[in-house]
């Protein structure tokens, strides 16, 4: 093997070891990045079922102040049914 082939041959080598460093850095950060989106996307999870839970406490309190409102408005409207 001659000396200009030996030479092309480590330029390519040396070449191919920074192209895998890169690439191990990338993969690092990639990594890093998904690590931190499942942990934003975990707690992002825990809010929309806190507030799902809220909007059906809310929910059936609501309902439930109606039921009372509707019975005093039958009460109401039985006591004028009795007075007339």
């Amino acid at each position: 093997m001659s000396l200009e082939r030996l030479d092309a041959l480590e330029t390519r080598i040396r070449d191919l070891v920074k192209l895998v460093q890169e690439l191990k850095r990338k993969n690092a950060a990639l990594e890093e990045e998904l690590r931190t989106t499942r942990e934003r996307l975990a707690i992002q999870d825990d809010l929309n079922r806190r507030w799902e839970r809220e909007r059906n406490d809310i929910r059936t309190r609501i309902e439930k102040v109606l039921d009372e409102m509707d019975a005093l408005e039958c009460l109401e409207d039985s006591r004028e049914v009795a007075l007339d």
